[in-house]
């Protein structure tokens, strides 16, 4: 099947041939259809396989063909990096069509928040928000989505993960009921189902290889004591030659503290969290986009945002907490059918987190052995309990006091 057997507008087609699209990918072939046909969909796939294409192009077929003067679209997504890798997919989708869009999400200035008004106001063809930031807009009361055809809701397992089940609700409620909904997750937990019942009509679902990571993507990982990370970090990165690499930690403060000692070691790197500006963020992903950067240190923050081809290495500084989100790590290379390596460093008090990791994606990762001068890391002991030293007994028992009648 080519996108021109799905009957989209002559405008899209040029847009899809200038940026080389050939022909579509299962998520986007199964979902496409129906969305045209006007249904509500469900779609679960992971990420990588063009979930943002399976729902951007039949959005702006629609547009395109009925020349709506309206916002006709309201995308939400969970982070701001997200939103702005939708609104740059808009326009190279978008090109050749007379649509137009408004990225809106927080951490900008007071001029970010007036031109995302004006763009409000003036009626963008499709919004794409992060929640918490465009209800901040609905508030004032300037918003007018009465005529909202299309409400998306990207990374649907995400946003409601962090903690923005209420804030859709409240959002919906400005919106009319009559309209088309698009839910594309990752995952589908109950509460995903909930909202399903609450907001969809009989929709129609599709499901494509759930929480598993792409084939192309090589696992491998190392058992390692804390003290050894630093070190085996240090030389992967040094020995790999590939244009791309992500590291991923689990707290920002790892996150600033390798930056610091690996810039210090001569390499080129560069990190992301939640505090920087977002003109510092979008600074930092530029840099790493054009490869001016080799090297990118991140939070979870980028698990679902960042849309970059060619990263030929994830590395796992830690275990995520969630094993879905290793997925989404590991999801960050070997994109659209290339290949990869995710590397991930288990530390001691990892191991059973790490196991579930294994259960959930149905497979054994190899463990491979630490070089030799780096000592050897602990067994590999997933079922055996850490202690965490509370409920150790003390070394020396106080005497119990006599009781009553002296006796003890």
């Amino acid at each position: 099947m080519t996108f021109a057997d799905l009957g989209l507008d002559d405008s899209l087609l040029d847009g899809l041939d200038a940026m080389g699209f050939e022909k579509p990918t299962p998520i986007q072939e199964q979902v496409m259809p129906h969305i045209l046909e006007g249904k509500d969909v469900i779609a679960c796939a992971q990420t990588g396989t063009g979930k943002t294409a399976a729902y951007l192009l039949p959005v702006l077929d629609k547009i395109s063909r009925q020349e709506f003067q309206h916002t006709s679209a309201l995308i939400l997504s969970p982070t701001r990096e997200l939103a702005l890798q939708i609104d740059h997919a808009f326009q190279g989708f978008s090109y050749y069509t007379g649509a137009s869009s408004i990225a809106v999400y927080g951490g900008g200035d007071g001029q970010t928040f007036e031109r995302e008004k004006r763009a409000m106001t003036e009626g963008a063809s499709v919004v794409i928000a992060t929640p918490g930031r465009l209800i901040s807009h609905l508030n004032l009361g300037y918003v007018k989505f009465n005529q909202i055809d299309f409400l998306v809701l990207d990374e649907a397992d995400k946003m409601l993960d962090m903690g923005f089940f209420e804030d859709i609700i409240k959002i919906i409620g400005f919106i009319p009921a009559k309209r088309q909904n698009l839910l594309f997750s990752a995952t589908m937990p109950t509460k995903i189902r909930e909202l399903a019942r609450k907001i969809m009509n009989d929709p129609f679902e599709v499901n494509i290889a759930i929480s598993k990571p792409a084939a192309g993507v090589t696992q491998t990982a190392f058992v390692v004591y804390d003290r050894q990370k630093p070190e085996l970090l240090k030389r992967i990165l040094t020995q790999r030659t590939d244009p791309s690499m992500l590291v991923f930690a689990s707290t920002k403060q790892t996150v600033k503290d390798l930056e610091r000692d690996l810039r210090k070691k001569g390499l080129p790197i560069r990190a992301i969290h939640s505090d920087l500006s977002q003109e510092e963020r979008e600074s930092v992903l530029l840099s790493f986009r054009s490869r001016q950067t080799k090297i990118l240190v991140a939070t979870d923050i980028l698990s679902r945002g960042i849309d970059i081809d060619n990263i030929g290495l994830v590395l796992n500084y830690d275990v995520p907490g969630d094993a879905e989100d290793y997925v989404h790590r590991v999801g960050r290379t070997a994109r659209a059918e290339t290949t990869g390596e995710a590397i991930t460093f288990i530390g001691e008090k990892d191991q059973r987190r790490f196991s579930d990791i294994e259960k959930l994606i149905e497979r054994v990762i190899p463990k491979t052995e630490m070089p030799a001068d780096l000592g050897t890391g602990p067994a590999y002991e997933p079922e055996r309990k850490i202690s965490s030293g509370k409920n150790k007994r003390p070394l020396f028992r106080k005497k119990r006091r006599p009781g009553p009648g002296g006796a003890q």
